[in-house]
């Protein structure tokens, strides 16, 4: 059985919105603020599903990764460029743009559903998605670098009560790396 496992940037007040800038919001960009190798590749800890998952994103989350990876030539990026992406947009995606990128089919919630009877599927950024799932109980984990930020405002990661088993954290780069299962 598969797993719905969630990956964010966050900031110590659980702000998700614009970490690498690139939104144009006035607090944009604060994951940045470490340098290029803060984010820079698996430091979500990613290796197998991105060989046998599908990762998961929203369509402007798609829309600024297909510009950001297909040109990038690290092992990480090859990785990335390799593994089976799904979009949740009701707009056709280009062809050509990202390969292997491909367009829901159904109601997202039903297509996770399918999918994680026999893989896992790991979700972008993409908080409308996240909302989504989480609002039809199929988030299984969440994978979360904090930043040692605080930012007092932005859209935030959870907009409600949420309760996380910790399975583990650890030190990456300038952020921590923290696990949790859904309760």
């Amino acid at each position: 059985m598969g797993r719905v496992i969630v990956v964010q940037y966050i900031t110590l007040d659980g702000v998700v919105e614009d970490p690498d800038g690139s939104d144009g919001t006035p607090d944009g960009g604060w994951a940045m603020r470490y340098g290029p190798e803060a984010i820079a590749g698996d430091k979500f800890g990613l290796g197998g599903i991105m060989e046998s998952g599908v990762l998961l994103f929203g369509r402007r989350t798609w829309d600024h990764f297909s510009e950001l990876w297909p040109p990038r030539e690290s092992e990480f990026a090859r990785r990335m460029n390799a593994a089976e992406k799904a979009v949740a947009t009701h707009r056709d995606l280009p062809e050509g743009v990202w390969t292997n990128s491909r367009l829901i089919p159904h109601p997202l919630e039903e297509w996770a559903r399918d999918t994680t009877r026999t893989r896992d599927i790991a979700v972008i950024g993409s908080e409308s998605v996240i909302s989504q799932l989480r609002a039809a109980d199929l988030v299984d984990e969440y994978r979360l670098i904090t930043f040692p930020v605080v930012l007092g405002r932005g859209e935030r990661l959870f907009q409600d009560a949420a309760h996380l088993e910790l399975v583990s954290s650890e030190v990456v780069g300038a952020g921590t790396l923290s696990t949790y299962r859904v309760a």
